[in-house]
C-alpha cells in the first residue's frame, strides 16, 4: 500500500505522527570535570566529610523515558580522603575499604523511576568489599550543553563490612552514611 502526501500539511502531519510513536532514544554520557563524589558521617558524635577524587560516571539518561536510563560508576577507594591523615589510613585498612584487597567499589543501575519534574531515583546495586546490596540513588537532573546529575543515597556501612571489629559500634560510627555526588557530564 502507498501512501500520497500531496501537501506540505499532509507531509507535516505524517513527520509528526511519526516522531510521536518513535522510541525515546537515551543520550549516552561520561563524567567530566568538575564532578563530586563526597560521603558524611560522625565519629564520636563529630561531624566528619570526605571525598573520593577517583571516580568514574557512565550514564545513559533521557528525561522523558527515565525507565530506559542506565547508570555505572566505578570508584577508586584508595582516594578517599577526609583531610585528616589518621582517618584517611584508617580507612583504607583492612577493617574499613581494604584497599589491599579491594581497590574499587562499583554502583550500577538499570531503569529509573520518575519522583517528580525533575527528580528521579535509581533504585541500583552498590559492589563493595565483594559484598553487593541495594542502594537508591536520588537525583536530580539540569539539562544542558553539559547536563549535571545531583544525587544523594545512604550507605549502611555494616551490610558491607565497612567498620568491622571494634568499629562495629554504631554509637561510636553511625550504620547510615550519607553519599552525596554532583556530576557534570558531557556526551560518549
Amino acid at each position: 500500500m502507498t501512501i500520497k502526501l500531496t501537501s506540505p500539511a499532509a507531509v507535516a502531519a505524517a513527520l509528526t505522527a511519526m516522531l510521536a510513536t518513535a522510541p525515546a532514544v537515551a543520550a549516552d554520557y561520561v563524567q567530566a570535570p568538575g564532578s563530586t563524589l563526597a560521603f558524611a558521617s560522625r565519629y564520636d558524635g563529630e561531624l566528619f566529610t570526605g571525598r573520593f577524587s577517583r571516580f568514574d560516571t557512565k550514564l545513559s539518561f533521557d528525561p522523558a523515558s527515565p525507565e530506559t536510563g542506565t547508570l555505572d560508576v566505578t570508584i577508586g577507594l584508595a582516594s578517599a580522603s577526609t583531610g585528616n591523615d589518621d582517618r584517611d589510613t584508617t580507612l583504607k585498612a583492612a577493617e574499613f575499604f581494604d584497599v589491599a584487597r579491594f581497590a574499587e567499589a562499583r554502583y550500577t543501575a538499570s531503569g529509573f523511576r520518575r519522583l517528580d519534574d525533575d527528580r528521579y531515583a535509581a533504585d541500583g546495586t552498590l559492589e563493595l568489599r565483594g559484598v553487593r546490596k541495594p542502594v537508591t540513588l536520588t537525583f536530580t537532573w539540569k539539562d544542558g550543553a553539559q547536563p549535571v546529575l545531583e544525587g544523594r543515597a545512604v550507605v549502611k556501612r555494616l551490610d558491607f563490612g565497612v567498620g568491622e571489629g571494634d568499629w562495629a559500634d554504631t554509637t561510636t560510627i553511625p550504620n547510615e552514611v550519607n553519599v552525596s555526588t554532583r556530576v557534570v557530564l558531557k556526551p560518549r
